[in-house]
């Protein structure tokens, strides 16, 4: 009996020993079948007991040996150089313990946030998702979904799996970041790897770091109009704090952005709002990535104003002015007048993947519809100027419409064509010209694009003459 207890003591003491030993641990975005960057520097991070010595070795580059001994912060991180596209690798960390990463692929990575347009899933309904779920059998693209939580202080934890892009995995993934992602492994045939972090009904301030809210006057102003409601947090950073501070510092391609119908109440400070989320993120992760945001689509239930819907487009369409390395998707000919949530999310994706696919890796394809430029007066005409126009502008669907100008009281129908890669405004109706705009409703669903059939955004110019 003497000898059992003795037996039982040492089993008990050697598992609490090994449990004090066993002090390396990884954040989840660390985990079998994830994608690292291709041909960078890349962190991979954790923690360990004060003091441990930790190793890192990597299959791409096996005679290299990675080790530090931990200070009492318990943190550890190795900057490590990726190779070309390739894989699966093995990632191995030790310290008291052994934690081993298989299947590691390097590739092309990519973060997608925003609100429920983001995260619709085929399973939610989406246009030809029943037949797209079949034919998603992409073993080199990865997913990532961050579960959502809430926080008032940054968190060094979140929760997620990689996962491997099955038709079971892919219909409770982001829509249109696969669709988005699909593109691009078809285009440069390496693994692609995509972390979508979303919430649908959130506001942009939630996605902000709070101190970059809290020291500016206009933006701390802008928060407090927001309205509590049901399904989100409102209060600067709760989402930022969770959903992308514990991703931070790992490296990505770039960001994809899907947000702003919850940012109708204070439409006016979009712009703002927005740039300022891309420089802090841009900032917190130590390089400017590109930022490619999807136009918010027109519907009929953005407020009786039937304004404050085309405000967030405008304000969106503005950002790539203000904001280097930005593009702009835009929607209005394949959303949804009656439903906040468009269920063609193929061609969101294909449309995002343009802009990459033409600025970061290089393919001469068209990437943008019409972005207003400039104007220029002549007589009774407006002459209107368009980025993105090169081979001319065209009509769907018969004659141009959505054009407006502003008489200084009221904002009246003006005739307008198209002239080549511009188009003409008659002013003769209108006395003293303060202003034209295009597409500038709420369910506006306007009929000009370029030659490659991508729409034209709406946009807004006031005149001070």
């Amino acid at each position: 009996m003497q000898i059992k207890i003795k037996s039982l003591l040492s089993i008990t003491l050697l598992s609490f020993v090994t449990l004090v030993k066993a002090n390396v641990i990884l954040p989840s975005i660390f985990s079998d079948h994830m994608v690292l960057q291709q041909k960078t520097t890349v962190s991979i991070w954790g923690w360990a007991k004060a003091l441990e010595e930790v190793k890192i070795t990597v299959s791409w580059d096996p005679h290299k040996e990675y080790k530090k001994v931990t200070d009492i912060t318990s943190a550890w991180s190795f900057d490590i150089e990726t190779p070309a596209a390739g894989g699966p690798y093995q990632i191995t960390v030790q310290g008291y313990n052994t934690i081993v990463i298989n299947d590691v692929l390097i590739g092309e990575v990519w973060l997608g946030s925003g609100q429920s347009n983001m995260e619709w899933t085929p399973a939610m309904t989406i246009d030809h998702g029943e037949e797209e779920k079949l034919k998603a059998n992409y073993p080199q693209i990865r997913f990532f979904t961050v579960l959502p939580w809430a926080n008032p202080t940054p968190q060094k934890h979140l929760t997620g799996q990689w996962v491997v892009c099955t038709p079971e995995s892919m219909y409770y993934f982001s829509a249109l970041m696969y669709f988005f992602g699909r593109d691009i492994h078809e285009k440069l045939n390496v693994p692609v790897g995509l972390i979508s972090s979303s919430w649908g009904g959130s506001p942009a301030e939630v996605w902000i770091p709070e101190d970059s809210i809290e020291n500016n006057d206009l933006l701390k102003q802008s928060a407090t109009t927001l309205t509590p409601v049901r399904w989100s947090p409102i209060e600067p950073a709760q989402l930022y704090n969770t959903m992308i501070y514990p991703l931070i510092p790992y490296k990505v391609k770039g960001v994809l952005w899907y947000q702003g119908e919850s940012n109708t109440r204070n439409a006016d400070n979009y712009k703002l709002t927005l740039s300022t989320l891309i420089h802090s993120w841009r900032s917190a992760w130590g390089y400017d990535f590109p930022f490619y945001i999807v136009q918010i689509a027109p519907w009929s239930g953005y407020g009786n104003d039937n304004v404050s819907g085309a405000v967030v487009r405008d304000q969106q369409r503005q950002i790539p002015e203000a904001v280097s390395n930005t593009g702009l998707v835009v929607v209005s000919d394949i959303g949804n007048l009656e439903d906040i949530h468009p269920r063609n999310k193929i061609d969101v994706g294909k449309r995002l993947a343009a802009w990459a696919l033409h600025n970061d890796y290089g393919f001469n394809i068209a990437f943008s519809g019409p972005l207003y430029q400039s104007y220029e007066i002549k007589k009774d005409k407006v002459i209107i100027y368009f980025k993105h126009s090169d081979g001319g502008l065209v009509t769907k669907d018969g004659e141009l419409t959505e054009f407006e100008i502003y008489n200084g009281n009221q904002w009246l129908p003006a005739p307008a064509k198209i002239k080549g890669a511009t188009v003409e405004i008659t002013i003769k109706s209108v006395g003293t010209l303060k202003g034209i705009r295009f597409g500038y409703k709420n369910d506006s669903n306007p009929n000009l694009f370029n030659k490659a059939l991508l729409p034209a955004s709406c946009f807004e110019v006031l005149i001070d003459r």
